[in-house]
């Protein structure tokens, strides 16, 4: 899915209320600070989306609301769990880039218990999955999650003080989810459409 950051002042981007890529319109606020009128200079400016009609808050070039930092809607199929520690790391992320990584990490752990590890131990779950067939790209996105929640809190090789580094990570979480849950039950929901005489013969094959 294509993530075009929110920008202060920017024509077009991914809405943080409804993830669409929509046309943005922009207005100043009417109240003045030291009876300053010029654009540039009013610290409050909103941004109306097109598509979903709700408003962005901002002062300068930070968004205050939604407090979604510049990180994308999650995928609406990560366990509830999981989307709470996702909107949270979300909410920090330009604020503190190193605690969002850590946060993310704790979010990895979860999702790998959600599918069936026992949740304790990051680096023997992800080889769990691993051993029951995970994709390799998966793999390595689990991994560089893991490798950079690590260093957020036992510092490393990695910026994590970089928003650019940490804002990948909840790209990779959505991936992840794509990949190990709403891939899987789009194609169980079409295969369980198939007539079932079908299903028998594929069966009857695979044996």
């Amino acid at each position: 899915m294509t993530f075009i950051a929110p920008e202060a002042l920017s024509k077009k981007f991914t809405c943080p209320h409804c993830g669409a890529i929509a046309l943005q319109r922009w207005q100043g606020s009417d109240y003045e600070f030291n009876k300053y009128t010029n654009w540039d200079i009013n610290p409050i400016r909103t941004a109306k989306c097109d598509h979903c009609e709700d408003c962005s808050i901002w002062l300068f070039d930070t968004m205050l609301y939604p407090n979604n930092g510049d990180a994308p809607q999650p995928n609406p199929d990560l366990p509830q769990s999981v989307k709470k520690i996702y909107l949270e790391a979300a909410s920090i992320s330009t604020l503190s880039p190193r605690g969002s990584a850590a946060l993310l990490r704790l979010g990895i752990q979860l999702l790998c218990k959600e599918l069936g590890e026992e949740g304790k131990n990051i680096n023997k779950d992800i080889a769990g999955l691993v051993k029951k067939g995970l994709p390799p790209t998966v793999q390595q996105a689990l991994d560089i999650v893991r490798v950079t929640g690590n260093d957020a809190v036992h510092p490393g090789e990695i910026d994590t003080d970089s928003p650019e580094v940490v804002g990948k990570l909840f790209g990779l979480i959505n991936i992840i989810a794509e990949y190990t849950i709403t891939m899987p039950n789009k194609i169980n929901g079409m295969y369980d459409e198939l007539p079932e005489s079908k299903k028998d013969a594929i069966t009857q094959r695979d044996t």
